[in-house]
């Protein structure tokens, strides 16, 4: 653990320089303040259960970073396999965009529960205070949700207690820190720590839109409800874990029968973990055809094996910002700063 917090400092302060003036455009929309050394942040945990260990490696982690944690009142409550009831775990969240002395809000773990909180939510002060909102895997309902009823970008990247190696925690230093418009993914793999299909190009060529997605489990579940922002002309992100092929392909389908498929002008696909079949007599189609028969007849640039996901060194993503992918490259490149 002192290891660990003692990389995250090194890299802080070699990543300093890297803070630089703010674009004039910064001034006119819809986004979070930026972190700076010392920033109180909120930790709390929307999803399942989180364990006291967990807790305790998030504030570590934080402070890590230079950040002050301040731990929501009920994420280490329980409900079943939820941490604390639904209006529990709502008001920590609700109370952390309330207070004007937390700068941003970290979610402990995934799992699930993110979804059932959307309900109990204050959008109208959300969207008053916009804070950027950081993690994963089930919390693709509330970078959803905050892209739809905020309207701010959020940061796609690991959950507190995730492991954060130096890709991971360089891309969030660059985006929330240093307020940078990098060129993510391309030099910033780490082969080492990948884990899923390796990367390739469906369709080459770039595209500009608006950086949305996140788990495709999460995501497929919520099409067709409020809570899904409008795709047109956006750049969709995928990714996930533990699902087998015909259910990738049940979901990709989902996402073409309700549109979103149709509307998007680019598609990255992350590295999916444990999304094969490594049955000896599997005679079904592959990861890899699933994705071809779902995204090349879109005729958009497209790439795979993106380090976005569950995943060692997976990249912290500008949510609902403004980007361009170049497929070939199999890079995604920020148009515009998340924070301010």
């Amino acid at each position: 653990m002192t290891t660990r917090r003692a990389a995250l400092g090194g890299m802080a302060a070699a990543l300093g320089a890297l803070a630089a003036p703010f674009p004039a455009l910064a001034k006119s929309r819809r986004i979070a303040p930026r972190l700076r050394q010392g920033d109180t942040v909120a930790l709390v945990a929307p999803a399942s259960a989180a364990s006291e260990r967990e807790i305790a490696n998030s504030e570590f982690t934080l402070r890590g970073m230079g950040l002050v944690p301040r731990t929501g009142a009920n994420a280490g409550a329980r409900s079943g396999y939820l941490a604390g009831t639904d209006a529990q775990r709502a008001a920590d969240i609700n109370a952390a965009f309330a207070d004007e002395t937390v700068k941003a809000i970290f979610a402990v773990r995934g799992g699930w529960g993110g979804a059932r909180l959307l309900p109990l939510l204050d959008w109208e002060m959300i969207r008053r205070n916009p804070k950027l909102f950081v993690g994963y895997s089930d919390n693709t309902a509330l970078h959803l949700a905050i892209a739809r009823k905020a309207g701010f970008p959020t940061l796609h990247s690991p959950n507190a207690a995730s492991p954060w190696p130096r890709s991971s925690w360089e891309s969030l230093w660059r985006l929330a820190f240093a307020g940078a418009t990098p060129v993510l993914g391309g030099a910033d793999e780490e082969p080492e720590l990948a884990q899923g299909p390796q990367g390739r190009t469906i369709r080459e060529g770039t595209a500009k839109g608006r950086l949305l997605g996140g788990n495709l489990t999460v995501l497929s579940t919520l099409m067709g409800t409020p809570w899904v922002p409008d795709f047109d002309g956006a750049i969709l992100f995928l990714e996930d874990v533990n699902e087998a092929e015909y259910r990738i392909d049940r979901m990709l389908q989902q996402l073409q029968l309700a549109g979103a498929l149709g509307r998007v002008s680019g598609v990255v696909f992350g590295r999916c973990r444990s999304c094969a079949s490594d049955e000896p007599d599997y005679a079904g189609f592959t990861l890899d055809e699933v994705l071809d028969q779902h995204l090349a007849p879109l005729g958009i640039p497209t790439f795979v094996g993106s380090n976005i996901g569950h995943h060692r060194g997976q990249l912290a993503l500008p949510h609902g910002a403004k980007v361009e992918i170049d497929a070939g490259a199999r890079t995604i490149r920020l148009l515009e700063p998340i924070v301010a």
